[in-house]
């Protein structure tokens, strides 16, 4: 249900010439926050899908930290969001496609797993996964 969110916010971000990714923060069953890609159109390279979603979340919340929130996005976050996750202290990562070149979860430096950090998140990947990189991969397609 929460993925089917974020596809939907994806593709909203793909009707105005952003990279189709969305993301939803959810805590107590309720979505507290959400985004889809902008930076071209906010002109502002922070604004990726989960940047937005969480500024949203903090916003509603009154506090930068969402402890016991989960985020969903379509992709597989870049280093920028992951960090953001971790400053925000997200209890839970749910993503959908991965990111073969920048994807800092599974695909590349696998931050999840490093001991540097002061905290933890759960991670689960591969939700609505061919649905998420499908809309990434036509997005491309209709650009060439």
């Amino acid at each position: 249900m929460f993925m089917q969110r974020a596809l939907a916010l994806a593709e909203e971000g793909a009707k105005l010439g952003e990279v189709p990714v969305g993301a939803v923060v959810v805590r107590d069953g309720e979505v507290i926050g959400e985004g889809f890609n902008q930076p071209i159109s906010a002109a502002d390279p922070s604004a990726h899908a989960e940047v937005v979603a969480l500024r949203d979340a903090a916003r509603r919340a009154q506090n930068y930290r969402l402890p016991g929130a989960t985020l969903y996005v379509t992709i597989e976050p870049c280093t920028m969001c992951f960090g953001t996750l971790i400053h925000a202290r997200i209890e839970r990562l749910v993503y959908g496609a991965a990111e073969p070149r920048a994807g800092v979860v599974a695909s590349q430096l696998k931050l999840p797993d490093q001991t540097f950090f002061n905290h933890k998140i759960q991670v689960e990947g591969g939700v609505l996964q061919d649905q998420a990189g499908g809309l990434v991969k036509e997005f491309f397609q209709r650009r060439r």
